[in-house]
């Protein structure tokens, strides 16, 4: 499989700094970029695309810390993780809060007043705000929790680069694959939940 990390020569670690990924991005693909090739032949074009668009896709993967996880760990172990679905630890609560207001906020919108009557458009709008107020409540918390993870994510990085060669076969034995794996499935959901409240708040905002 490709390794995103390689491609864009940054050294396989759980946290990237955004905006020095960006910038090798760019430096990347600039040099590598189609209209550099213009005068070119078909054989130089249709390489200088490939490159392109294989940066490209290595970027969006590494600049999404759920992806850049699961990509992380896939590599390490030579196979894509399992039962990426199961709910992490700590997070039931939220989970079913989240869900429960999610279905909530549909039913909601769903449903529009009979009547052009001021006072029921004033109680209607009164109401989107009241929604309004307890899906951002909820994306604070969701917030709070994606900060503890990059946390998590930073302190990881240590093992990661102390670890052995990838060629080592004791490489798997030191790094902490078990705890990555715990933040991958939990970023999963912040990322899930992060868009299912955006996209209840940009209804109620319409």
């Amino acid at each position: 499989m490709t390794d995103c990390f390689e491609l864009l020569q940054e050294p396989r670690r759980p946290w990237l700094d955004a905006d020095a990924l960006k910038a090798r991005f760019l430096e990347l693909s600039a040099a590598t970029h189609p209209d550099r090739f213009h005068g070119g032949t078909e054989s130089e074009l249709a390489q200088a695309n490939t490159r392109s668009a294989e940066l490209n896709a290595a970027y969006n993967t590494l600049k999404e810390s759920r992806d850049r996880l699961f990509h992380l760990l896939e590599l390490e172990r030579g196979a894509p993780s399992r039962d990426i679905q199961r709910i992490p630890a700590g997070t039931m609560d939220l989970f079913v809060e989240i869900g429960q207001t999610c279905r909530d906020a549909d039913t909601f919108l769903a449903t529009t007043p009979n009547s052009d009557s001021p006072m029921l458009k004033l109680q209607r709008m009164r109401q989107a705000l009241e929604w309004s107020d307890r899906l951002m409540a909820l994306q604070r918390q969701v917030n709070t929790r994606r900060e503890a993870l990059e946390t998590t994510l930073r302190n990881l990085n240590a093992a990661w680069e102390s670890a052995p060669p990838v060629s080592s076969p004791d490489r798997m034995v030191q790094l902490p694959l078990e705890s990555l794996e715990e933040a991958a499935r939990a970023m999963s959901y912040v990322s899930r939940w992060t868009s299912q409240l955006q996209e209840r708040l940009g209804q109620l905002a319409n």
